[in-house]
């Protein structure tokens, strides 16, 4: 028996703005489905403040209560826009009778194709912001970028991108880039072009290998030292109980999932809660991927060490010292399905835009730190323009915009 394809996905929006939309999700299960579901929410900007989860291992009901950002118009077409993305990401349903019932082929085994947006303009300030809040609005991913500025006050901008909608191929999809790239550039653009480019380009286009220190080290800025991480299994004759209490942050919930999905985790039973102070509580009931109980001291000392430590440092930020220039360094992790964190490079070129300082080289690149995978962001500061900003204020500055403490 299938299940019709409106109803995989149900949004009832709330009328006010200060009260979370309802997302149901009523699905076939499969490990990792929550991560995939809260990575969507989180690159739209929204904000869980509750959510449940309930499986038997075979068939899912999810229900999220979200805030969207208030910087973030929310049309209908937005909300339709999310809802495909969320059934995009739900496993396949069968037919039954003769009824058309939504059927997702396998999208995580097709190979998606890079493209190479070339963009030479005029520099300006919040320029990258800009082109990266362009990008966000047409999701177009940003999988590298190098923007290098010219002595002549120009910069040279090349961005390797996929396209969530596919069709950046097509020649209708190309003029809606550029020309809603003019609408923010205006007379600042001087050319623009984008081409399909191979894996040999996208390979050469790699950032340097070295890292400093500062940003491979554990000691970095954390969210809060009051983390608590505590694992039972006595309470249910079935599953491990995993309870979380911690801060809230930017992604707190997709940090969670994410770890349980390296992990190869199911979760039966969960609920999440967002209370004043922005205090989170979270109950989980897992099991291994055998089913079973996590009853090994050596795996549940693993997996909460890695819970703890998502927890205390989704993400690592440090200005550093680069020969005579300074660097700004952020890194998060990669998950083992590949997939970067959404909206970094936008959160950063914001968080900049906000310090009054402005890049004059960056990358993005991919670095082993530890047994990890890391997506390792390097901005070169414009030192001309943010001579008057101390590093410190910097660092934290970008810390607090990534973690959704957007006061700089």
């Amino acid at each position: 028996m299938g299940i019709l394809h409106d109803d995989v996905v149900i949004i009832n929006q709330s009328k006010n703005e200060a009260e979370p939309s309802v997302i149901t999700i009523n699905c076939p299960d499969k490990t990792g489905l929550g991560c995939d579901l809260c990575r969507i929410l989180l690159f739209f900007g929204l904000t869980i403040v509750r959510g449940d989860v309930s499986t038997d291992g075979k068939w899912c009901y999810i229900v999220f209560w979200v805030i969207p950002k208030p910087i973030i118009k929310w049309d209908t077409c937005r909300w339709e826009l999310l809802k495909n993305r969320l059934i995009g990401t739900c496993p396949s349903c069968s037919s039954a009778f003769g009824i058309s019932y939504y059927s997702s082929e396998l999208q995580s085994s097709m190979v998606t194709d890079v493209f190479l947006i070339k963009l030479f303009c005029y520099d300006r300030k919040g320029l990258s912001h800009d082109v990266t809040t362009v990008f966000v609005n047409l999701e177009l991913n940003i999988k590298k970028v190098k923007v290098s500025k010219t002595p002549v006050g120009t910069v040279m901008n090349l961005f390797f991108l996929t396209d969530t909608r596919e069709l950046l191929h097509t020649k209708m999809r190309q003029e809606e880039t550029y020309e809603a790239l003019v609408d923010v550039m205006q007379a600042a653009i001087i050319s623009c072009n984008i081409e399909k480019v191979g894996p040999e380009v996208t390979a050469c286009s790699q950032a340097s290998p070295f890292l400093s220190s500062a940003i491979t080290n554990d000691v970095v800025l954390r969210t809060s030292n009051n983390v608590s991480i505590t694992m039972d299994n006595s309470f249910s004759p079935a599953h491990t109980l995993v309870q979380i209490v911690c801060q809230d942050h930017k992604g707190l919930l997709y940090d969670i999932m994410r770890t349980l999905k390296d992990y190869n985790i199911q979760i039966s039973y969960g609920r999440f809660y967002l209370k004043q102070g922005r205090k989170c509580e979270i109950d989980l009931f897992i099991t291994q991927a055998d089913g079973k109980k996590i009853i090994d001291p050596s795996m549940q000392r693993a997996l909460s060490s890695r819970l703890q430590m998502e927890l205390l440092q989704p993400l690592r930020v440090a200005v550093v010292s680069r020969g005579p220039d300074t660097e700004l360094l952020v890194a998060n992790p990669v998950e083992l399905s590949s997939k970067g964190r959404p909206l970094v490079f936008h959160d950063i070129t914001l968080a900049l835009n906000m310090l009054n300082t402005c890049i004059f080289l960056a990358e993005i690149g991919r670095h082993v730190i530890g047994d990890q995978e890391w997506e390792v962001y390097r901005v070169l500061l414009d030192e001309g323009a943010s001579l008057s900003t101390p590093r410190r204020k910097i660092e934290e500055g970008v810390w607090k915009l990534l973690m959704g403490w957007e006061q700089i």
